[in-house]
């Protein structure tokens, strides 16, 4: 099987792995990632990122296919029982490829929004281990207990740890492929690193613990991995973060907030051809969401509705859903950041929900504190195999902190931002009260 992919160029699945992937890629709920887009509104700000997360799954997969190759050819030193087997490697490719199952629409928007909503890992296992789903069909079709492994293998319980840590980790296969692919498709170039150089410098090694870890050989691994932490901050904070797409997901959640009040009260949101959908109407009146009617819902339905609610009869959500699909997005002013500047910002929000009130708009739904943060390079501070090891000839293994000066700064570190998100109509007197908290 032979893909040609924008990011790695050719890629193949042979063998086993071809046989696992093809398996996957004929299910419904692997199909539907197609429809779901892997950054969210970010399209608003940079005209590339169109790309889904069905992509982004068969990247993944893919390095999973040269990380396991990598481990391989430097498992000599490993003992037979904590060697990669091939049921182990068929488990690591479908963790890989299904890794992103349980995402709704916007990224991980619309899991924030909704009221009791669960994280999309949750979803993610229900989709595994549900007897109805294809996905749970073709995993037991391939290897009968498959399923229940990948399960496993997906929430971090895995005989082989140094596996379930390059599944989801410090540096794990699903960070390797979208630091290069949102790079690539926005045009932003800071997430792009070496990945061959990357994977080229891993080998097996002890942790303190006695466990074994994948650790990166010694000094000549630095550069790649110190280019991948540094890519992935930079993304964070000239992509991910991005003050634009920030305030467009400030409309997506005021959007949510008035359907959910709909729903609530009975009233008819717009014409009975693009009814709410039954995930988002269940979640708005406090009702458990069941698993078909969570994967009924992507990006593609979620616009279809846009499209008709600008047309409804309520005026708040009309213009709410005119103003996103127009790319008419609210202001953003940024706010000192950090915990000492709290008081300040909670300030700022006191008035700026008093100036809307004011005009005339509902607060909760035009006036939003943004605050985001950020840890570049998280390091445990105990001797647990996690994180990133160094492997150095004739001496003790050591944390990546310790070697590499540049990540020793960043070492656990959080960067912090805010901004105060609000209509433009109120930018005047809103921009008065900051001065008057913040000086």
């Amino acid at each position: 099987m032979i893909l040609r992919d924008p990011v790695h160029g050719l890629v193949s699945f042979e063998g086993d792995a071809a046989r696992v992937v093809m398996a996957l890629l004929e299910t419904r709920e692997v199909q539907r990632l197609r429809r779901v887009r892997q950054l969210g509104l970010t399209s608003l700000v940079f005209p590339g990122a169109e790309h889904s997360r069905f992509a982004h799954a068969l990247g993944a997969a893919h390095v999973m296919v040269r990380l396991l190759d990598r481990m391989s050819m430097c498992d000599g030193e490993l003992p037979p029982e904590a060697r990669v087997t091939p049921e182990a490697a068929r488990d690591a490719l479908a963790a890989a490829l299904i890794h992103d199952l349980g995402h709704g629409p916007f990224s991980h928007l619309f899991e924030e929004v909704l009221p009791n909503a669960r994280h999309h890992e949750a979803w993610s296992h229900d989709i595994v281990v549900d007897p109805g789903t294809d996905v749970h069909r073709a995993l037991e079709a391939l290897d009968p207990g498959m399923a229940t492994r990948v399960a496993g293998l997906l929430a971090g319980r895995y005989p082989l740890g140094y596996l379930a840590r390059a599944v989801s980790g410090v540096i794990d296969v699903d960070r390797c492929d979208y630091l290069l692919r949102d790079s690539h498709m926005t045009g932003a170039r800071y997430g792009l690193y070496d990945l061959d150089w990357l994977l080229r410098a891993l080998s097996f090694d002890r942790a303190p613990t006695g466990e074994w870890v994948l650790a990166v050989e010694g000094r000549k691994g630095l550069p790649p991995i110190e280019g991948y932490f540094l890519g992935r901050n930079f993304m964070y904070r000239q992509v991910y973060h991005h003050k634009a797409t920030r305030a467009a997901e400030c409309l997506i959640r005021a959007i949510f907030l008035r359907v959910a009040e709909l729903v609530r009260d009975g009233s008819s949101l717009a014409s009975p051809l693009t009814p709410v959908p039954e995930a988002l109407s269940l979640a708005a009146r406090g009702e458990t969401v069941s698993l078909g009617s969570y994967l009924d819902v992507d990006d593609a339905r979620m616009h279809t509705c846009f499209a008709d609610w600008e047309r409804s009869r309520d005026p708040i959500l009309a213009d709410l859903c005119g103003r996103l699909r127009a790319r008419k997005l609210p202001k953003t002013v940024p706010l000192p950041a950090g915990p000492e500047s709290g008081e300040a910002r909670r300030e700022v929000y006191r008035r700026a929900n008093e100036i809307a009130a004011r005009n005339g708009m509902r607060p909760e739904l035009s006036v939003f504190l943004d605050e985001t943060s950020d840890t570049p390079y998280a390091e445990p501070e105990d001797d647990s195999p996690g994180g990133v090891w160094v492997s150095i000839r004739h001496a003790p293994i050591r944390r990546l902190g310790d070697v590499s000066f540049l990540l020793g700064e960043l070492r656990n570190k959080r960067i912090e931002s805010a901004r105060l998100i609000f209509p433009e109509s109120i930018r005047d007197e809103v921009l008065g009260a900051i001065d008057e908290v913040t000086g």
